[in-house]
């Protein structure tokens, strides 16, 4: 790679999910050198096809998102299943120069990634596969600092302990049924009624109505619920709370919490799958987390360092440690 004494320039790539951008930009943020965004369109029939299907991927990439055209970049990042074959493009056009990094195992062009980023829950290992507890993401002190600083007032009135308390939603493996939620509704009312103050945000998975009925269940009760309006108080809730109830349904969320050092309560939902389950139970074992049983526990460990860890590797890998 010609950089030397030179910052490497660096394109991260996602297709516009929450999820996935939040990885990639987390990760090049860690990286600490500027990067340029690229948000992708994939039209059909190529947004159906897994990426080892995908030809003539330039034909791919719709005008109404970013493009790739050179200037190439010396690093790309990429997330997401239709991150996968735009990321192989660029890195060939590159004249294979480009340091391609991808997050999560596509299950394929292994031979031409230079650094797959895994959770240790996905079975892929290898030489240049870099092992990581769960999801990179952008939690960081300093962002947590300025949260918690920026959205104090939000949480002032509420009494200590503090539980933020982040609620995902239906994906392909787990369900947030009715029956569930009013349960964790009346477990979280009682949490409230015992003096425990709680700053509550749905997900882009919640059901729509979720935040309306948390509001009616904990009516006179001491609690925040973010109702989707104004600035993302994500961060604030994270930096101010002293212990914190995510749903099973998240890898992203739970790494994210378990990055502060505060206790984590995961709360089960229907549902499961055995990657899931593995990755789970690696952080009850590590002491991260515990189940949410209806009652809050305090304990320590050591914050999760996934994404810091995982921009040091590829530092080294390029030369730039």
């Amino acid at each position: 790679m010609e950089t030397v004494g030179a910052q490497p320039t660096v394109w991260v790539l996602h297709d516009g999910k929450i999820g996935m951008a939040n990885q990639v930009i987390g990760l090049a943020e860690a990286l600490g050198w500027p990067f340029q965004e690229k948000r992708l369109a994939i039209r059909a029939p190529w947004r159906h096809l897994t990426p080892q299907f995908w030809l003539l991927p330039e034909y791919a990439i719709d005008p109404s998102g970013d493009q790739l055209n050179a200037p190439w970049p010396d690093i790309i990042i990429g997330c997401g299943r239709n991150s996968v074959a735009p990321a192989r493009m660029v890195k060939r056009r590159s004249g294979g120069k480009a340091f391609w990094v991808q997050i999560q195992d596509p299950r394929c062009f292994h031979d031409e990634i230079d650094l797959i980023i895994a959770p240790q829950h996905d079975p892929a290992r290898g030489d240049h596969i870099f092992t990581t507890f769960g999801a990179v993401h952008r939690v960081t002190k300093e962002k947590l600092a300025k949260a918690g600083a920026t959205f104090a007032p939000l949480f002032a009135d509420l009494p200590r302990p503090l539980a933020a308390v982040l609620i995902g939603g239906n994906n392909g493996v787990y369900t947030l049924s009715e029956e569930r939620f009013a349960s964790l509704c009346d477990q979280l009312a009682t949490l409230a009624k015992s003096g425990i103050g709680l700053a509550i945000t749905p997900s882009r998975r919640t059901a729509p109505n979720a935040a309306q009925t948390l509001r009616e269940k904990l009516k006179g009760l001491p609690a925040f619920v973010w109702d989707g309006s104004g600035d993302n108080p994500y961060f604030g809730m994270l930096a101010a709370a002293d212990v914190i109830l995510v749903t099973v349904d998240s890898v992203s969320m739970v790494s994210e919490a378990a990055s502060t050092g505060k206790p984590v309560h995961v709360i089960d939902l229907e549902g499961g799958s055995k990657k899931f389950a593995r990755f789970h139970q690696a952080m009850r074992d590590a002491g991260m987390t515990r189940p949410f049983t209806g009652a809050i526990e305090t304990w320590t460990y050591t914050p999760l360092d996934d994404t810091a860890r995982a921009a040091a590797e590829i530092r080294r890998r390029v030369g730039k440690a």
